[in-house]
């Protein structure tokens, strides 16, 4: 049985928002309530990601939203919050597969890439018509991305690419994947040799040598597509460098973005989860035919969701308008993501307690949720990973 979002605001949290804050938020919901709810379960039973979602998407500038030009939307970084906030109420894989393409793809080619590189990829990009991934995650290398062994080695005008990338959203579908590779290039890496510096390249999927492989078996963000990459002596040419990447600090900037969106996106699952709670305890009848809402046991775990995600509303927006300021620090959203995420799936679990035996079947929502949250948790930055970000700011001592 499934229930019909009500909204979600405890205390008139709408009207610290613009009107163009407010339309985007509603023209995202109207998609996701008519093109996206009616299919998600069978596309996560059937382990599917809805491609015929992708132009649509593109049509309503969800594709590098905060970009200017390009045929991008232009939105402000509240706007951009509060539609990953209601593409991760659908589905976090959907969520994800929008940020991938928008944080971590046309980011870094806005950020570091050629005027060419621009404007080839962003207006492509941004229609769906061509999609990315990104590549900065190993099998033996994930929250210590210094310590990639992936290579790139200059050859004449090209450099040759070879390693492993594991965990990547998109990455079968993708047409271009932003690489990022240790360059051993005295050029690059300057006198010392011995200390190859960290660089992106845009590696079209369609070269020799570049291949990918779906990960199969997951019980979390099945409506996503998850894969390995595999470069085994990929040429490109060095105009396939992006020209403005420089070390580790570059990626970073990119997972920064994309985790902007995921503390936003949180707070979508949360109040899909607690919207579907509070529904079934007022129609659910236990115990002298009295609805599961009159018992205070159910109140409290109400309140207490209601209250997590009121909070989790006002941190978001914060750091948002601090973004649209320049103000905005990663310490400022590490917090927002491992807040908001661990709030989430606590939201997630505990709506499930609500809904008893009911909360495990696919007739709603919520064990849809709190499986794509565990991996939210992890990715990202690991919950410990912006633990200690947040230590280390406050502190000023390093922890890891």
């Amino acid at each position: 049985m499934a229930f019909k979002f009500q909204g979600v605001d405890f205390i008139d949290f709408d009207s610290l928002l613009s009107e163009d804050e407010l339309l985007v938020r509603s023209n995202t919901r109207a998609f996701i309530e008519d093109k996206l709810i009616p299919i998600i379960e069978q596309c996560n039973r059937d382990a599917r990601f809805p491609r015929e979602l992708i132009r649509p998407m593109g049509e309503l500038g969800f594709f590098g939203a905060t970009i200017d030009g390009y045929g991008c939307a232009g939105m402000n970084n509240v706007e951009y919050g509060l539609l990953t906030q209601e593409l991760e109420r659908g589905d976090s894989g959907i969520r994800s597969f929008v940020s991938v393409q928008s944080a971590l793809v046309m980011f870094p080619i806005h950020a570091f890439g050629s005027d060419e590189q621009k404007d080839f990829w962003l207006p492509k990009l941004a229609t769906g018509e061509k999609l990315g991934c990104f590549g900065l995650t190993e099998p033996d290398f994930g929250s210590n991305p210094g310590g990639m062994r992936t290579r790139a080695r200059k050859d004449g005008d090209d450099y040759i690419l070879n390693g492993e990338k594991m965990w990547i959203t998109s990455g079968s579908i993708a047409d271009v994947a932003i690489i990022w590779a240790k360059v051993e290039d005295p050029e690059v890496t300057g006198d010392n040799p011995k200390e190859p510096r960290i660089r992106g390249f845009l590696v079209e999927t369609d070269r020799p040598g570049f291949s990918a492989k779906d990960v199969h078996g997951k019980w979390s963000l099945r409506a996503s597509v998850t894969s390995g990459l595999s470069l085994q002596n990929v040429r490109v040419p060095a105009a396939n460098l992006l020209p403005k990447s420089d070390g580790l600090k570059s990626p970073l900037l990119c997972l920064s973005q994309a985790r902007y969106g995921i503390g936003w996106g949180a707070i979508g699952a949360a109040m899909a989860c607690y919207d579907c709670a509070l529904q079934y305890a007022k129609q659910r009848k236990q115990f002298r035919g009295q609805p599961i809402a009159s018992h205070q046991l159910v109140q409290q775990k109400l309140a207490w969701m209601i209250t997590e995600i009121t909070k989790a509303q006002l941190l978001s927006l914060q750091v948002g308008r601090l973004k649209d300021q320049g103000k905005a620090a990663f310490q400022h959203i590490s917090m927002a993501k491992k807040n908001n995420v661990a709030m989430a799936l606590e939201c997630a679990r505990t709506a499930r307690d609500i809904l008893g035996a009911n909360g495990i079947a696919d007739d709603y929502p919520i064990m849809r949720h709190m499986m794509n949250l565990e991996s939210v948790k992890t990715y990202e930055g690991t919950d410990d990973i912006h633990t200690l970000i947040i230590g280390q700011s406050i502190t000023g001592i390093p922890a890891f």
